[in-house]
């Protein structure tokens, strides 16, 4: 089971060029902040797509996924709300379709990326089940 500690080590381990705004983040705040931490990640991938290096973007997807799959309840909401909402807010915010990052998306994430469309269009009245 993957617990919140082990949520951003492996973004990382996805995503490398992270490192310095996560060690940022790090002297920032007395302990990490992961939510806070995720809005940012969602920014760097932002960042990267803008400067069309998405070399990274599949391995991030796996974990992503593998944080909807393998995670504990806290990590599994985290990446829906603190991650995927980030992503879509971030991107959308800055004038980017979100769903040019949601296609490297994998079956579960997806289905998770859809529950928060359809939340914010009126369609749902909550997320999912099982967050």
């Amino acid at each position: 089971m993957i617990t919140a500690e082990q949520m951003m080590p492996l973004l990382l381990e996805a995503c490398p060029s992270f490192q310095a705004l996560w060690d940022g983040h790090l002297k920032d705040y007395e302990e990490p902040l992961i939510y806070v931490a995720l809005g940012d990640f969602a920014r760097h991938l932002l960042a990267l797509y803008q400067r069309r290096d998405t070399e990274v973007f599949p391995e991030v997807a796996c974990v992503i996924e593998r944080l909807h799959v393998e995670g504990d309840a806290y990590v599994r909401e985290a990446a829906t709300i603190g991650l995927l909402e980030a992503i879509q807010n971030n991107w959308t915010h800055n004038e980017v379709d979100p769903e040019k990052f949601a296609h490297y998306l994998l079956p579960e994430s997806t289905r998770w990326w859809r529950s928060l469309n359809d939340f914010w269009s009126g369609k749902s009245k909550f997320v999912g089940e099982g967050l």
